[in-house]
């Protein structure tokens, strides 16, 4: 996937991301969150799945099951959660828009950056993701990490290039 496919949403998400747009602000990058940020909630379910399939056939216990629905219902809400969240970069300003029942847009402006950062850990190297790690002017950060980036490096560089213009935007 390249970056023209991870900053042209024609779905539902679009419309997420749009209505938090002033109507002079155009979208520069939208991108949702790494699935990996779902490898501990798929990883319960599978570890209960076994666990119940023991426990119904050794010990004759079905009502088990009934916690294993739980867990499920878990992940789905995990993925819900997932695929409605994203980090958004516009020529003014830096977002992450995240939240199922209740909304969340952090934002700060890109006035306020004075530095952006690429940290990856050997498990996000390993599956394709990064942290950014954001400084500001100011007091308070509301977008200090922002975590699970997918095409990191890619991506790093988009975000350095228009938050700081074209010169300089390698990274560390």
């Amino acid at each position: 996937m390249n970056m023209q496919d991870m900053m042209v949403f024609r779905d539902a998400g679009s419309r997420t991301v749009d209505r938090y747009l002033m109507s002079y602000e155009g979208r520069v990058i939208a991108v949702r969150r790494h699935p990996a940020v779902l490898l501990l909630p798929v990883s319960l379910v599978v570890g209960g799945l076994v666990l119940c399939g023991f426990a119904g056939a050794a010990l004759g216990i079905t009502w088990i099951w009934w916690l294993w629905l739980g867990v499920l219902g878990y992940l789905v809400w995990k993925v819900i959660a997932w695929s409605i969240e994203f980090f958004l970069v516009t020529e003014h300003r830096v977002m992450v828009i995240n939240g199922v029942l209740n909304r969340n847009v952090a934002m700060l402006p890109l006035a306020k950056v004075t530095d952006i950062a690429l940290e990856r850990s050997l498990a996000g190297r390993m599956l394709g993701y990064g942290e950014f790690v954001m400084e500001s002017a100011g007091q308070k950060q509301a977008l200090r990490n922002v975590g699970y980036m997918p095409y990191p490096e890619q991506l790093y560089l988009e975000v350095s290039s228009v938050i700081f213009g074209a010169e300089d935007a390698s990274p560390d």
